[in-house]
């Protein structure tokens, strides 16, 4: 029996770029069901490949034109892929058919566009993501147009799917009258293999660094990370390793900011390196640290968390629920008071190597249990047949 699943939110299949893109991918990769047909627009920022459409793998991905506008870019990407289906739905009798969005950033529209959806016979499934009105980033009105979207996203949906339990546990609570089924399907990760030696050594000779004496942060450069409390409280140890930070810099209000309230450019031990692309340099940066610091207070599942979990051996994290759920006792957890990260520091530096060796264990443990790709995508495929009416 033919299916066919339509994926709105990621900016491609096979797009270099973020954590949806990477799902869609491995989803494609890892799916089990030769009958099954993926259909993900591509954004492009070439108007000359405007409504071209390309097929790799299978999956059928038309290019849709978007003029790069910061935050609105990926809005009004997904408005133009929604209209781009509409019209492909009208021309094509697809069967067994879901469309699966991820992210809420076009909620209220979708009140009125799940009805076609419907008479057409298309299910509709949401993926919220995190809780993104929650981010500090943005100003007061956008986290309105969040909230908004994100009601009106999960009214419209059928199904909703979320990659965190606790943000399960929110949208089940918070949207209960809508009576909205949700599941949980985590987010997945791959077991990163170290470059070889001597590669491993320029890297850690170009940026000045240690194999083995450097603690590690990776995000995006944004308050809700804790940049100012992670340095803060390191700049306060005794410890003799770096701390690295790998993000995408900006000398902008948040970094003078920074500048200011830490005086980090005094401390030679923190080093920010910018951003890394490439994934294996970025897998034996992890590899090759001591301790993981992951400073991430809002969203659900966190990409590199469970990118951390699976090469890094030990990883200190902020204590909220998301990342709790994920390290369980596998990991070290830190909070915003005064000297409370600063005194967790200083324990683990002082782990002995078979203490470093227990914790890598567990954390891989944690990955091999409930995250790898395989797993993730088996839940998916037997929740898509599940929706559609299709008995395995």
């Amino acid at each position: 029996m033919k299916k066919n699943i339509i994926i709105i939110g990621a900016r491609g299949y096979k797009y270099n770029y973020g954590g949806w893109e990477t799902f869609v991918t491995n989803l494609v990769k890892n799916y089990q069901d030769v009958d099954t047909k993926f259909y993900i627009p591509h954004l492009t920022h070439d108007k000359t490949e405007d409504l071209k459409v390309y097929e790799e793998d299978g999956v059928f991905s038309p290019r849709i034109y978007v003029k790069e506008h910061g935050f609105v870019t990926m809005f009004s990407f997904m408005i133009k892929a929604v209209r781009y289906f509409k019209k492909y739905l009208k021309e094509h009798d697809l069967e067994n058919t879901i469309l699966y969005i991820l992210g809420c950033r076009v909620g209220p529209f979708f009140l009125f566009w799940k009805y076609f959806f419907h008479r057409h016979g298309v299910k509709i499934v949401i993926n919220p993501d995190g809780l993104e009105w929650t981010r500090d980033k943005w100003s007061w009105w956008i986290k309105k147009c969040f909230k908004i979207s994100e009601r009106t996203m999960i009214k419209a949906s059928d199904y909703c799917v979320c990659d965190s339990k606790a943000i399960q546990k929110y949208i089940d609570n918070k949207y209960y009258k809508y009576h909205t089924p949700t599941s949980f399907i985590a987010y997945g990760a791959d077991f990163n293999d170290v470059r070889d030696e001597k590669e491993s050594l320029d890297l850690m000779k170009k940026y000045h660094i240690k194999v083995n004496n450097y603690y590690l942060i990776v995000g995006r450069f944004i308050p809700e990370n804790n940049y100012e409390v992670i340095i803060k409280e390191f700049m306060k140890t005794d410890i003799k390793k770096d701390l690295v930070i790998i993000c995408n810099l900006e000398e902008n209000a948040f970094y003078q900011r920074l500048k200011d309230n830490t005086g980090f450019l005094n401390d030679q031990r923190i080093k920010f390196i910018g951003p890394v692309y490439d994934k294996s340099q970025l897998a034996t940066f992890r590899n090759l640290a001591y301790a993981y610091i992951h400073g991430h207070s809002a969203g659900g599942t966190n990409p590199s968390l469970l990118e951390a979990l699976s090469c890094t051996k030990i990883n200190i994290l902020f204590d909220v629920d998301y990342n709790k759920e994920v390290g369980l006792d596998s990991c070290f957890y830190f909070n915003k008071d005064e000297d409370n990260l600063k005194k967790v520091l200083e324990k683990v530096d002082k782990l002995s190597k078979n203490e470093c060796l227990e914790y890598e264990r567990m954390a891989k443990k944690r990955i091999k249990d409930d995250y790898t790709w395989q797993l993730v995508v088996l839940k998916y495929q037997e929740l898509f047949e599940k929706i559609l009416g299709i008995k395995s």
